[in-house]
């Protein structure tokens, strides 16, 4: 059975933090769901337009992956959306693969408590938002547990394929990382 991930994104996401990992997973044969917060067409943070699949709040699976991109506003705007919270608690009370990049590891993870006793990463300068129980890590990617983290947009790809190892495993992500000339 295929495995499922859910890449949410709302209006000021980045755009390569978004697309990037849905292609490797997709490239990956994980069946990828793009859901818009609040509206089919959401709009990046340097102008670039994408259609989703489902708004977030049709969505009823619980997927095996929830990701979420970063860039301002759009890690805001998913930090503010009650929907979110309740996603990753449901996703965290079941151990599912939870994976942020860039702002959305201190603004959406952080708050909702799934860092904490954990190492995480973010975008530099963000981990003042990590509480003290979080240990912050210059790394492009991390993985602890069932949380994935990463840097920002150069981390993108590497974000993406560490993704696609915790769902289909490590010969599968070394053979697309590959196919996309990456040293992964």
């Amino acid at each position: 059975m295929k495995k499922k991930a859910l890449m949410v994104i709302a209006d000021g996401f980045e755009e390569v933090e978004a697309v990037t990992p849905v292609d490797v997973l997709r490239r990956s044969e994980v069946e990828v769901t793009v859901a818009g917060l609040g509206k089919d067409i959401v709009t990046g943070a340097h102008g670039l337009s994408i259609k989703t699949d489902i708004l977030l709040e049709e969505y009823k699976e619980l997927p095996d992956a929830l990701v979420f991109p970063g860039g301002m506003p759009g890690a805001e705007n998913l930090a503010s959306s009650s929907t979110v919270k309740n996603l990753v608690s449901k996703m965290d009370d079941e151990s599912r693969i939870i994976a942020a990049i860039c702002a959305s590891p201190a603004l959406v993870l952080a708050p909702s408590g799934v860092l904490s006793g954990k190492k995480a990463t973010c975008y530099p300068g963000l981990e003042k938002n990590f509480s003290t129980d979080i240990k912050f890590v210059k790394e492009d990617v991390v993985r602890e547990g069932n949380i994935i983290t990463s840097r920002g947009p150069a981390t993108a790809l590497k974000f993406g394929l560490v993704i696609a190892e915790a769902l289909v495993g490590k010969p599968k992500a070394e053979m697309v990382a590959g196919q996309m000339l990456s040293s992964y």
